[in-house]
């Protein structure tokens, strides 16, 4: 696993049991404007990226909360790499889920009207959002501005995403409840979400499924059948 030193912004690469503790972002990507793996070893082309301020904020973030380290699809994988990038996509949730915190960014939303902005982020219409949300125990909601929301299991905001999502209270307060909800209670948790590629909806959605023996196949098929 390769993650982000937030003090020398550079990569380091971990290993079985010896991956550190570390933060982990949650956003919705900006098209061409991301800083991606190759970009982060260019130190005069990633500041000049939208996506660079995200990175920044995420390494400040996490430096203040006493982390050394943080992971960021964006810049953590080198999708150049078929392989790399097949082992990220089925290791996501667990990377998620080991998370000691995710940080949600929604560059949609503004906390002097949360009412409105929050409930109709984009965020909420992204297919790798979902497992995002589900699998980390802390969760972390941030706005525009880097300003600090509240935690997915926060009072009004826990009220908020539970109208949105129509995800009971106990699975965004306890992951492990995630494998007795029924099949189609969990695609049902996806059917208004969509992802760049048509093909990434059943990859999204492979962490969510992980106790049970459906295959991407299986998964993909129901996809189609109900229309998600």
């Amino acid at each position: 696993m390769r993650l982000l030193n937030v003090i020398t912004l550079e990569l380091e690469e971990f290993f079985g049991e010896n991956i550190p503790p570390y933060a982990i972002l949650s956003h919705k990507w900006q098209e061409g404007e991301e800083v991606s793996y190759a970009d982060l070893g260019t130190s005069d082309k990633a500041p000049l990226k939208a996506g660079w301020r995200k990175i920044r904020y995420t390494c400040e973030q996490a430096k203040k909360e006493g982390k050394q380290y943080v992971w960021i699809d964006t810049c953590c994988i080198d999708k150049s790499s078929s392989a790399e990038l097949s082992e990220a996509i089925n290791s996501m949730y667990s990377w998620y889920s080991d998370a000691r915190v995710c940080y949600v960014y929604m560059s949609d939303v503004s906390k002097e009207d949360i009412d409105a902005t929050f409930t109709t982020s984009r965020w909420f219409t992204r297919g790798w959002t979902l497992q995002e949300l589900l699998a980390p125990k802390s969760v972390i909601f941030y706005d525009k501005e880097w300003e600090c929301l509240g935690g997915k299991r926060d009072g009004r905001l826990a009220r908020l995403i539970i109208d949105i999502t129509k995800i009971d209270r106990d699975v965004l307060e306890h992951p492990e409840m995630i494998r007795k909800q029924s099949v189609a209670c969990r695609m049902s948790w996806a059917s208004n979400r969509t992802t760049t590629r048509p093909e990434d909806v059943s990859y999204s959605l492979m962490g969510i499924f992980v106790s049970t023996s459906l295959s991407i196949h299986v998964i993909d098929n129901i996809l189609t059948s109900n229309r998600v």
